[in-house]
């Protein structure tokens, strides 16, 4: 079973890029700008990188700034570490394919700390970010089993990448509905429909999950956890967990990992086979450009993990730099420690911001008659619900569009305001919706959200 199609015209990104050029060449417009409210890059819209890292990023790249008095101690030990542990003592020699040893083992000693779960070193491999080690897992998956093309289970919205790479290696796209009335959960029926219905034609292999989600925001309670690690341990599938925004936590909820929740459960889920992802591009840091990240893989056996490893190798290995940044956030300043107040100053400060935010999209976008939008619970987005009339979906299919990028181009060629429309991420037939993310600053989102409601109500009003 495939979910809605992707709208593979796509043409927001094209548009938008148009408008930019007639605005710059003088052309007449109801905005001066285009607002890319669609950017899930924090940095990209202002945010300030985090003090520590990027003091030992420097350290690491130009190692003789060590005896500079302007770098605390504790920054000087971090960037002495990382370098006794490179080859050469360079950050621009190649590290090990799986990444540099002081990292992988500082990653395990993290990830113990989180779930008090022991970790094994040996089954964690530092990535391009996360969207790499993703790709890996994958096209580990596309052989046929008895004569039928492996299948791949999403979640539907969905991360683009998923069904980029499902497609890519071959290999058969399984959509689950997530229930929009209950903040976006994966309900136990419609996994089973979902499988039930995809092995007519292909072997379901693998189940992704997406915990806070992308696009939606929302954050898996254990229960919903609990019940997908059943699922596939009836089925006997790979739980893919992309926890890349664990860090994003707002209006009071919890992040539970699959690993912990996992262990916890005991036999016989606790042997379900794992692969959790996580990135320095989200959270806190928002290092998006730096490209470290990694995967750690559970319960899987040895021989499996060697061929990952032999996989991994033909890139030689991720950046270096992006694995520095892996060591910054899973080895940050402690209590006592000389960086430890300006770093916890900078940090609280951004994920406070950052609930703000969250609330504000969806109280503003809740406020706007004939949209509806969850509570952000969590990550960088929101993808509130629009009622489109049916004489704006009879005028968009006459088009060759979506209804909803059929909104989101109307949206853009009226405000400036630009919004990835829901056909981006595939939704529920007969739903329509737009992904808007949080990370504008107050002012700037204070007036997109002004800028929708006023564009919706005359919307409405003109195809009433």
């Amino acid at each position: 079973m495939k979910a809605t199609k992707h709208d593979t015209s796509y043409p927001m990104v094209y548009r938008a890029a148009a408008l930019e050029k007639e605005l710059r060449e003088g052309a007449k417009k109801p905005f001066t700008e285009i607002i890319k409210a669609n950017v899930n890059d924090a940095q990209a819209v202002g945010q300030s990188p985090i003090t520590f890292v990027r003091q030992v990023l420097s350290l690491v790249v130009l190692p003789e700034l060590s005896n500079d008095s302007r770098f605390p101690e504790d920054v000087k030990k971090r960037a002495k570490e990382i370098l006794d542990g490179c080859k050469s003592g360079s950050v621009g020699a190649y590290s090990e394919s799986t990444g540099i040893e002081v990292i992988c083992k500082q990653v395990a000693k993290y990830l113990e700390l989180r779930d008090g779960v022991p970790s094994n070193w040996a089954n964690i491999i530092l990535t391009m970010g996360s969207s790499e080690g993703v790709q890996y897992l994958l096209s580990a998956m596309n052989e046929k089993v008895e004569g039928k093309k492996p299948g791949i289970m999403i979640p539907i919205p969905e991360h683009p990448l998923y069904s980029a790479c499902i497609s890519e290696f071959g290999m058969e796209q399984v959509g689950y509905y997530l229930k929009e009335e209950k903040s976006w959960s994966p309900e136990t029926e419609e996994l089973e429909r979902a499988y039930r219905e995809a092995a007519k034609i292909c072997r379901p292999r693998a189940i992704v999950v997406i915990n806070p989600g992308n696009p939606t925001g929302e954050i898996l309670k254990r229960r919903n956890i609990m019940n997908v690690i059943k699922f596939a341990h009836k089925h006997n599938l790979f739980i893919l967990a992309d926890e890349v925004y664990q860090d994003n936590i707002y209006e009071g909820s919890k992040f539970y990992s699959f690993k912990k929740t996992i262990a916890q459960m005991g036999s016989p889920f606790s042997e379900v086979e794992l692969a959790s992802f996580m990135s320095c591009s989200k959270g806190y840091m928002n290092e998006s450009g730096l490209k470290g990240g990694y995967v750690e893989v559970v319960n899987t056996d040895p021989q499996v993990i060697s061929m990952l490893v032999k996989s991994f190798s033909v890139r030689l290995c991720s950046g270096t730099d992006g694995q520095a940044a892996l060591y910054c956030m899973t080895n940050p300043p402690q209590p006592g420690e000389p960086s430890y107040e300006q770093f916890k100053s900078e940090k609280e400060g951004i994920f406070k911001s950052m609930a703000a935010r969250a609330k504000m999209v969806s109280d503003g976008l809740n406020g706007i008659p004939g949209i509806s939008c969850n509570a952000v619970q969590g990550a960088m987005c929101a993808f509130p619900q629009v009622k489109i009339p049916e004489k704006a979906v009879a005028k968009a299919k006459s088009d060759n569009k979506c209804p909803s990028t059929f909104y989101a181009l109307q949206l853009l060629e009226k405000t400036g305001v630009y919004v990835d429309p829901g056909s981006f991420f595939s939704q529920k037939p007969g739903t329509y919706h737009f992904r808007i993310t949080i990370l504008s600053d107050y002012d700037k989102l204070k007036f997109i959200l002004k800028k929708i409601k006023e564009f919706h109500l005359k919307f409405l009003e003109e195809y009433k």
